[in-house]
């Protein structure tokens, strides 16, 4: 009777310190949530993200590329594969829980010398079954499907960049296209100008200095065409890259064709914890921690393992018998870890700093995910307040060269002004093309921060 509670207890004591392995991960304290985002915090959820990439980039053209690069994009698949390769390990997991059947058939021929030859055979099925009370098994279980979520949005953040970085090399080729044609213009006014100089110092009204300085001039201008004719040709180069395509010119429109939303509207900071999917990478790795700490606790208790073996054999002991008979043997065993606890500790310990990193991280990531889209916020805001003095300074320009060329015509004011005022609007024009590009690329920037594209 002393040996029975003895064990009673030993057996109660176990199964009140292992409540802790069977504890499902839940997601820790995050008070910096709330203060993610630098303006007050809205109250209405509406956000950009919640528009598919087809609402919110319409160019047909555009489009076309996203789908391509859906298709073929190398890192896309390979986050693909990674995926399957989870789901393969999470099945298998479940599968633990199953007993293992294995099938053992035998045979021998013995023939002695002057003795008659005999033959003996089995034919035995042997079964195994680990019975997880302990929760080893679902712990295991358990981290595979957060292993499996990891991947997932892995999978989800390779897509999501690979739509954004696509669009904005797209609207990066508008930019330089409307660029090289501004650069081009600027060289051809140049080329005037040079022209004009050098006849106005065979009137003798101008000196050599000011005829160099304007070759000087047109060569930095001609300089920047071809600079803008690389940059298109590595750019359209690293774009077909992204689709999984060979080096090819890529079919556009134009930069001042392209539409966008007026308001452009974040939701609530919590939103970022489910749609963003490197935030919610991190937090399945976190998961997945967890999980691999509470199996590492598990090995500290014992594991229980039920056998057995049924079969047909035509031998009994050293005697052949036909016709043949039936063999069952069943087996229960029970190993408890004695002289293993210094490497069960270490790994205990390991298991718990992996899970503090991984915390630490899942924190990094959000507070990230919040610096980011500010960023993409302030540059868009930036940018159209950037392109509305632009546009006023083009209009202004517009109007001064307007003036120039009139005062040339009726008065005797020089033919240089006229083209010192075209350069000066070509260059307002070259700035209003790059700030329009900043602005698009806001958009795209925050449309990634808010984890839009999947």
């Amino acid at each position: 009777m002393k040996y029975i509670m003895l064990t009673l207890s030993l057996l109660a004591t176990l199964g009140m310190s292992s409540c802790r392995v069977y504890r499902a991960y839940q997601r820790p304290d995050l008070p910096e949530v709330d203060s993610l985002y630098r303006q007050s915090v809205p109250t209405d959820t509406a956000s950009l993200a919640d528009l598919s990439w087809r609402e919110l980039f319409t160019d047909p053209l555009l489009q076309r590329l996203v789908d391509s690069g859906l298709m073929h994009n190398s890192d896309l698949r390979i986050a693909q594969l990674r995926v399957t390769e989870a789901q393969a390990s999470l099945t298998a997991s479940r599968l633990a829980y199953l007993p293992s059947v294995s099938l053992t058939p035998q045979g021998t021929v013995n023939a002695p010398e002057k003795a008659p030859t005999t033959r003996t055979f089995d034919l035995a099925a042997s079964a195994e079954w680990e019975i997880d009370l302990f929760g080893k098994l679902l712990n295991e279980k358990r981290g595979a499907a957060a292993t499996l979520a990891q991947q997932e949005a892995y999978r989800q953040a390779v897509e999501t960049q690979l739509v954004a970085t696509i669009a904005n090399s797209y609207y990066t080729l508008l930019m330089l296209d409307r660029q090289l044609e501004i650069s081009r213009s600027t060289a051809g006014i140049w080329a005037e100008n040079v022209r004009v100089m050098q006849a106005l110092k065979r009137a003798g009204q101008t000196t050599e200095m000011a005829v160099a300085q304007s070759v000087a001039e047109q060569s930095s201008v001609e300089g920047s065409v071809l600079t803008l004719e690389r940059q298109i040709n590595e750019t359209e180069n690293a774009l077909c890259v992204l689709l999984g395509a060979t080096p090819r010119s890529v079919e556009r429109s134009s930069l001042d064709g392209q539409q966008f939303p007026d308001s452009l509207s974040t939701g609530i900071p919590l939103q970022l914890l489910h749609r963003r999917p490197d935030v919610r990478q991190s937090e399945a790795a976190l998961a997945t921690d967890f999980y691999a700490t509470n199996t590492a606790r598990a090995a500290f208790y014992p594991s229980i393992t039920l056998g057995g073996s049924a079969g047909w054999t035509n031998a009994a002991g050293a005697v052949v018998s036909n016709p043949g008979q039936w063999l069952f043997t069943a087996v229960g065993s029970l190993v408890e870890p004695l002289f293993a606890r210094g490497r069960n500790r270490a790994n205990l310990k390991i298991a718990r700093a992996q899970q503090e990193e991984a915390l630490v991280n899942f924190r990094q990531s959000l507070l990230t995910a919040g610096a980011e889209v500010n960023d993409a916020l302030v540059q868009w805001q930036t940018a159209r307040q950037r392109l509305e003095l632009d546009n006023r300074q083009i209009e202004a320009l517009r109007s001064a060269l307007h003036s120039a060329e009139l005062l040339m015509q009726h008065s005797s004011q020089n033919y240089l002004e006229v083209l010192t005022a075209r350069q000066s609007l070509l260059q307002a024009e070259l700035d209003a093309a790059s700030d329009r590009f900043d602005a698009i690329q806001g958009v795209v920037n925050l449309y990634h921060a808010l984890g839009g594209g999947y």
